[in-house]
């Protein structure tokens, strides 16, 4: 096998979220390179520091940042390293990076017109003025490298970059054929699911994205190229690729076809769905269980076992007859 130029160290911290710990990994080769930047805590910050300090190496060093995807748990800390030259990641990222103003007020318009269109009750609107919440714990800069599918990391020629949305529209995994390393951000975690999360569009006016559809994509793009091992946003390290990618989408079609039965007896809003799917988690994880919801809507819609339609300004799903 060929001798590995890239050397990786794997970093953890903790997180505010149910999902727990986050790495983040430490790449030496012409540049070095921290994946991902933890969460904005100040006790993510020190730990991270302890953590660079064990193996020979402080803030100062990082020279460059990579990020898997958007989520404040994977680049919270981006302006904390004084000698970077550059933050590279997908162009979807900008905005969030950014924290552009006119983005998050589409960002809330799209999440607002969705409760109105799957039937969701008023006593949940109030729960849209948490969705900006998540930029706390995002430091502010700027993205100077725009980087997607089938580039290579910037002094790391081994790796290549793939996209990989469903679980964020902004998600890329970074792929070294020559041993099968996967670094895969949140794209497959060993121990749970992903969750395809639903966003706006990127661009105004175009079609929404469909996340469970794109997350599907996403993992057999990673069948195909037979990954050996995955290097995780959270959890542990794993093998075995292949049976968790075949085990992922199987349970997504279990629970599709359960889905699909409860239009027997005729049409649904998504909100309805939800509430059949998730009745103990409903209330107070509305976004998540609402995107794992239409999901599997759009996946029977495409698959044409299903419809939609609108009434009013609500919409409904049944069963192709």
């Amino acid at each position: 096998m060929k001798t590995l130029k890239d050397t990786i160290y794997k970093m953890t911290v903790p997180t505010p979220y149910p999902v727990g710990d986050v790495h983040l990994y430490l790449l030496e080769g012409d540049v070095l390179t921290l994946v991902d930047a933890g969460v904005k805590t100040e006790e993510a910050w020190l730990l991270l520091q302890k953590q660079l300090r064990e193996i020979g190496y402080g803030p100062e060093d990082i020279e460059q940042i990579v990020l898997t995807h958007h989520h404040p748990d994977h680049m919270g800390l981006v302006n904390h390293f004084p000698r970077v030259h550059t933050v590279a990641a997908h162009p979807k990222l900008k905005p969030w990076m950014e924290k552009d103003e006119n983005y998050f007020k589409r960002y809330e318009q799209f999440f607002h017109d969705m409760y109105l269109e799957s039937g969701v009750p008023q006593s949940f609107y109030q729960q849209l003025n948490k969705l900006k919440k998540p930029l706390e714990w995002i430091s502010k800069g700027s993205l100077s490298l725009e980087i997607s599918e089938g580039d290579r990391l910037p002094g790391h020629e081994e790796w290549t970059v793939i996209e990989t949305p469903g679980h964020a529209q902004s998600h890329l995994s970074f792929w070294r054929s020559c041993d099968g390393t996967l670094i895969g951000g949140d794209q497959l975690l060993a121990h749970i699911s992903s969750n395809p999360l639903l966003e706006p569009p990127f661009k105004e006016g175009d079609p929404r994205p469909r996340p469970l559809l794109q997350y599907r994509e996403s993992l057999k793009k990673l069948h195909q190229k037979g990954v050996k091992r995955v290097l995780p946003g959270h959890g542990e390290s794993f093998e075995d690729v292949s049976v968790l990618i075949e085990e992922r989408l199987a349970k997504q079609e279990v629970r599709a076809e359960r889905v699909f039965k409860m239009f027997k007896d005729g049409p649904l809003t998504a909100y309805q769905v939800c509430e059949r799917l998730f009745p103990k988690h409903i209330k107070t994880q509305l976004g998540l269980t609402m995107s794992e919801t239409i999901g599997q809507l759009d996946y029977l819609e495409e698959a044409k076992k299903i419809s939609s339609y609108f009434d009013g300004k609500q919409k409904f799903y049944d069963a192709v007859r």
